[in-house]
């Protein structure tokens, strides 16, 4: 898959191509309809299946201070688009310029000069433009103007998650904040993941047999809830079982919000400086000052033979 960072990446013979457009954090369960409807849209018409998406998010940009917790960093969403079959990712700088661009401007400088569109796959509610001011109907008469096509397809899909609420970005993020990682991988349609650099922390982990993987989140990234998890931890090409804490570790008087994990029944483990995953199966049990190191100590054990229990059965 091609991978493109604002439009003078697009090679010059680029001909024509199905696009769809949008920040698709997470690319969760309803992304996947609207894209993989782009795809088979494209496969249909024999020409390329492309992803326009933003950098940063737009609302960052519009309202400063306002940037969302990510569901996903672009590389990792550029991963579950190539499996959906996608053939070029387009990230736009999303920049204060770009964001006074009109509707009509966005259409021709994007859609029309660059991509060469053939046909435009969106949801019902897609607004794009300066101030949002373009909708799918504005978009369908450009499209009959520079001849392409617009679909629409309904990306609402319903599950237990929220309470019967349709699936949504916003929805995944609060539930992760809840600590609702089962719900949210039913929205994602595979479990949260969290990724970055292992970093060197107060090691008591190792003193207390349980060395875990430090991991310095990426910015904005969307934290679970304080509290114990059962999951993956990805590192060097291996999955590993892993037992996860988040938190500020008060029974040492912590402040700092930490992501560590656990890999069960490894020994020897060296990640530092690594690029690593973590992913989010199952909440355990929330953070929790103990009476004693001891009585730490029994629930670390507990809490492994549980994590070891819940990725089992996944498996």
């Amino acid at each position: 898959m091609q991978r493109w960072r604002g439009l003078e990446d697009i090679p010059q013979d680029w001909g024509r191509s199905v696009v769809t457009i949008g920040s698709y954090d997470g690319v969760h369960r309803g992304h996947q309809l609207i894209i993989e409807h782009a795809v088979d849209r494209a496969r249909k018409l024999g020409v390329p299946a492309v992803v326009v998406t933003f950098d940063p998010h737009p609302s960052e940009v519009v309202r400063p201070g306002s940037h969302p917790p990510l569901l996903a960093p672009h590389p990792r969403r550029c991963e579950l688009m190539a499996d959906l079959g996608v053939d070029a990712v387009l990230v736009l700088p999303f920049t204060p310029e770009f964001s006074q661009l009109s509707p009509a401007d966005f259409v021709v400088k994007v859609l029309v000069d660059k991509l060469h569109a053939k046909a435009v796959v969106e949801g019902p509610n897609f607004r794009f433009g300066h101030r949002a001011a373009g909708t799918v109907d504005f978009l369908a008469e450009q499209g009959r103007v520079y001849d392409f096509e617009v679909e629409i397809v309904d990306l609402y899909v319903t599950g237990e998650a929220g309470g019967g609420k349709p699936f949504s970005s916003t929805l995944t993020r609060n539930l992760i904040a809840e600590g609702d990682v089962a719900g949210a991988r039913e929205i994602l349609g595979r479990p949260h993941r969290v990724e970055g650099v292992v970093v060197r922390g107060a090691q008591r982990g190792r003193e207390l047999g349980f060395p875990t993987a430090n991991v310095e989140t990426l910015p904005h990234t969307a934290i679970p809830a304080d509290g114990v998890y059962a999951g993956y931890l990805y590192a060097q090409g291996e999955t590993m079982p892993a037992a996860i804490s988040v938190g500020t570790n008060p029974q040492f008087d912590g402040t700092e919000r930490t992501v560590e994990a656990y890999a069960i029944d490894r020994v020897g483990l060296d990640l530092y400086g690594m690029h690593v995953a973590v992913e989010f199966l199952a909440y355990v049990r929330g953070q929790a000052k103990f009476d004693s190191l001891e009585d730490l100590l029994v629930q670390m054990g507990a809490d492994v033979e549980r994590c070891r229990e819940i990725v089992a059965a996944d498996a």
